[in-house]
């Protein structure tokens, strides 16, 4: 069976009509629930049609649960399920009229569509110079031979250009007209020929005027705006690749006679035993197992200082190691480490179905046809009129090339596209790019307490245990990542080696674990006890069959960055909320140091997720900021999310958008920049839509000529571009940034 980088390479060099199984399995990423996920190339999607129609198609084949495009990666992600036989994602696209291939690794290969346009552009860009040239003499009043010799010279220019140049749209074109539908291409390729031919005919019978200048000057201005757009898109692009770069090609695999070998990483399975050498980057996610050293955690968390690490420290792929040799115990596949997460998070980014980017896409698809009737409708108009139908094919012309949306179809995603990437530049991930669109719409941010607004980093500072069942909470403890079972189990002397019959942890409740015929909890009173007595300020409690056995107090500090960022939020004009499950003493006293005014304590899940729609019912659109096992439920049911990048996987999995590192001015940063990409967007639409209905006109009654629509059209579309650039790529100077921590009053340590 072929490796996966030649089977790439392979299908990379041809279009296959088909696949079989095996090299669709092959190419796919396995998910849960018996779903596959498979990447494919597909180079031709270059407008908001192509992407609507690519994912009509994808998403009409038996076994697809769903498929997604993304345009500046030209990739479409399908998911499908696994039944014995693949649907036809390839054949499928080549009826529809796009190319397509398999894909299976990040970097992809040689950018030659960045060549190809570079090239184009050049090729009119010199075309367009001398011709314009040649026309200045013509207008200047050149004589009729003059006239006529220029005009010829003009055509033996301008006709292996357009041809030569012009290919990119009229491919284009011809694979969205093969294929039953039409795109943005059509219009224009219906204007370049038209302008064309009817130039080629004036200079064959000595007209007095040509339009060879509005045809390639056409091109030239099309191109700039296009290969514009795609370095855009590829330099955001580059952020992704970034990340991908970082993961090295393989790993030294520790066998059990202890010899080392070196294997690729799509080989290593969880469980394997890897060395992490001086100088090498962190290939899997894992949990050191021996040796010590300092990690360099900025590319993955964004902190600046060195992280000392040793056995039992979780390591992220990305993360550098400094110094000292490290065995690691790999927790995750190459498919699933927190590196290609942020990659998929990336990619995703500009996906998402937004309200602006629907209207956009679905005005783009019904605008060609309403193009050509508003073309024909105007030359049959002005035939009727004149009985001239040189002049009323010159106008229509003229309509034709001025009302290209071009401009309408880069007014939303282009904005979309530079506000991920300045997010990113800037540590924020957008996991789908709605969530951009509702962020903006944000009226009050709600936070969780522990590990969110505070370190997590728990540490007991009382606790009185049962000496009987001392060594059974330190187990249970020790099988438990939260805040508070890592403070409890650290609180040990040594690992406990007491077996447990079974174990489970409740979100929002506590820890439970049956031995000898008895019943441990660790947690919330109201649920460790079967009658909780007089211990209401006693929330971490230590129960034997509902009975107290003990109780824990612990401390935690409150997040350097916590107290501007919430002064931040504030000035932009939003309310602050704390949700927390801990006791009211505790969330009291982080609120009041934050400045928090509002809170409510002694959460559990549900009452968080109740909170929120009680929010919603009162219109206000929250943003929900949060970290923990309990807090996924909340950040599901807000209406946009936030989670710091070392969040539990499931509250990772539930946010909208992640940020690396522990830095809360993430938070107002992103704020801002959904805010501003939101004008702009605005001001795209207003720009486009305001552009035709003035231009319109003028185009109908005869006061454009082709030359002028050209150059109008294209600066529409190079406007709309450089206006999206305005998205922000500074966040606003904090004034107040303090970096102290701060440790706080004791905490019953719920999160």
């Amino acid at each position: 069976m072929a490796s996966r980088a030649a089977l790439n390479d392979i299908a990379l060099r041809r279009t296959p009509a088909r696949q079989s199984v095996d090299e669709l399995i092959l190419a796919s990423r396995v998910l849960d629930d018996g779903l596959l996920q498979t990447q494919l190339s597909v180079p031709t999607a270059h407008c908001g049609g192509c992407m609507a129609k690519i994912e009509r198609t994808l998403a009409q084949l038996d076994g697809v649960v769903s498929a997604r495009v993304n345009l500046s990666t030209r990739r479409a992600t399908v998911t499908w399920k696994r039944t014995g036989t693949a649907p036809p994602l390839l054949e499928s696209l080549s009826k529809a009229g796009f190319e397509a291939n398999l894909l299976n690794n990040l970097e992809g290969q040689p950018d030659r569509e960045r060549r190809r346009l570079i090239v184009a552009m050049a090729v009119s860009g010199f075309a367009a110079m001398n011709i314009m040239l040649l026309s200045v003499s013509v207008w200047s009043g050149a004589d009729a031979s003059t006239r006529h010799l220029f005009h010829a010279i003009s055509a033996l220019l301008a006709i292996p250009t357009v041809a030569y140049s012009g290919r990119i749209f009229f491919q284009s074109a011809w694979s969205a007209l093969r294929a039953g539908r039409t795109n943005m291409d059509v219009p224009i390729s219906i204007g370049i020929l038209l302008a064309l031919g009817l130039s080629i005919f004036d200079t064959l019978h000595s007209g007095p005027h040509a339009y060879f200048d509005a045809v390639v000057t056409l091109i030239f201005f099309l191109l700039i705006g296009r290969t514009l757009d795609y370095l855009m898109r590829d330099k955001a692009r580059s952020a992704v690749l970034g990340l991908a770069k970082m993961m090295p090609a393989g790993a030294k695999v520790i066998a059990e006679d202890g010899a080392r070998t070196f294997v690729a990483l799509d080989s290593i399975a969880v469980g394997d035993a890897i060395v992490v050498a001086p100088g090498e980057r962190v290939p899997l996610d894992g949990v050191v197992i021996a040796g010590e050293g300092d990690v360099d955690t900025a590319a993955v968390t964004g902190e600046a200082m060195p992280t000392p690490v040793m056995a039992g420290s979780k390591l992220l792929s990305g993360m550098l190691n400094l110094n000292g040799s490290l065995e690691v115990r790999v927790t995750s596949t190459s498919a699933q480490s927190f590196l290609a997460e942020m990659v998929l998070m990336m990619e995703a980014a500009e996906q998402g179905r937004a309200r602006y980017r629907r209207l956009a896409d679905r005005v783009a698809t019904y605008y060609s046809p309403i193009i050509h009737s508003l073309a024909v409708a105007t030359f049959v108009g002005w035939f009727l009129s004149t009985g001239d139908w040189h002049r009323s094919l010159t106008i229509a012309i003229s309509v034709l090339i001025i009302t290209c949306p071009c401009a309408l179809g880069l007014a939303i995603p282009m904005v979309q596209l530079v506000a991920a990437k300045r997010l990113f530049e800037r540590g924020i991930a957008l996991k789908d790019g709605s969530a951009l669109e509702r962020l903006a719409e944000v009226d009050i941010v709600v936070f969780d307490k522990t590990g969110t607004l505070t370190i997590g980093d728990l540490r007991v500072t009382e606790a009185d245990i049962d000496k009987r069942y001392r060594e059974v909470a330190l187990a249970m403890a020790s099988r438990s990542d939260h805040p508070v079972a890592r403070a409890i189990a650290a609180s040990g002397e040594g690992r406990s080696g007491v077996n447990l019959e079974s174990f489970s942890e409740l979100p929002g409740k506590g820890l439970e674990a049956r031995r000898a015929g008895h019943v441990f909890r660790i947690g919330r009173s109201d649920w460790a006890l079967s009658t909780n007595g007089d211990i209401d300020s006693l929330h971490t409690v230590f129960s034997v069959d509902g009975e107290l056995a003990g109780h824990f107090r612990f401390s935690d500090r409150e997040k350097a960055s916590a107290r501007d960022a919430v002064r931040q939020v504030r000035e932009l004009g939003l309310e602050v909320e704390l949700l927390s499950g801990d006791d009211p003493g505790a969330v009291s006293a982080v609120a009041g140091s934050i400045g928090i005014a509002e809170f409510r304590a002694g959460l559990l899940p549900q009452q968080k997720v109740q909170r929120l729609e009680a929010l919603a019912d009162k219109q206000c659109k929250t943003l929900m900021v949060g970290d923990g096992l309990n807090d996924g439920p909340a950040l599901s049911a807000a209406h946009v999310s936030m989670a710091p990048s070392n969040a539990a996987d499931i509250g990772r999995a539930a946010a909208d958008i992640v940020f690396f590192g522990q830095d809360l001015t993430a938070i107002p940063q992103a704020l801002r920049v959904s805010r501003a990409a939101r004008r702009l967007v605005r001001q795209n639409l207003v720009f486009s839509v305001g552009y035709n209905l003035v231009v319109l006109p003028m185009a109908v009654t005869g006061h454009v000529s082709p030359l002028l629509a050209a150059i109008a059209m294209s600066l529409s579309s190079i406007s709309v571009v450089a206006n999206a650039l305005r998205v922000p790529s500074q966040s606003e100077p904090s004034p107040n940034t303090a970096r102290r921590e701060r440790v706080l009053v004791p905490t019953g340590g719920a999160a």
